[in-house]
């Protein structure tokens, strides 16, 4: 078996105008009953402009400003869903700014932090390794 360090690496790319999308590649198992750990790259591409090829796609705020215009309001939200949507993004803010924890960083491919047993196990917890 390949060492962890020499396989592709998982991605997620969101794109932006003037070609939106979204392409995620993520490393599979190959599909099959045999024995062999066979992986391979498999891709998801959500391309705006392939997908939707028949139809104008609207620039940056053209269609936010045309259903304002006519009065449409699914594309916004209410005050009260923002200001619930910032007490939470606050509070991780907080807890971020209270907490004087720094990030453990770790060796890519590893199982990660020596920090991350100890967490797990005040828990009552362990890491399975399969064979």
């Amino acid at each position: 078996m390949k060492p962890i360090k020499s396989y592709h690496k998982n991605k997620l790319t969101i794109r932006l105008q003037p070609d939106e999308g979204i392409d995620i590649e993520v490393l599979n198992k190959a599909p099959g009953l045999d024995h062999k750990h066979r992986l391979q790259t498999t891709k998801l591409d959500l391309s705006f402009s392939e997908t939707f090829n028949q139809t104008h796609l609207a620039d940056a705020y053209e269609r936010l400003l045309l259903e304002a215009m006519r009065g449409i309001q699914a594309l916004f939200v209410r005050r009260d869903e923002v200001e619930e949507a910032w007490k939470w993004v606050d509070s991780i803010i907080n807890a971020w700014e209270c907490d004087n924890e720094l990030p453990k960083p770790y060796q890519a491919g590893t199982w990660g932090p020596v920090a991350s047993v100890a967490m797990i196990t005040r828990d009552g917890r362990s890491w399975n390794e399969i064979e």
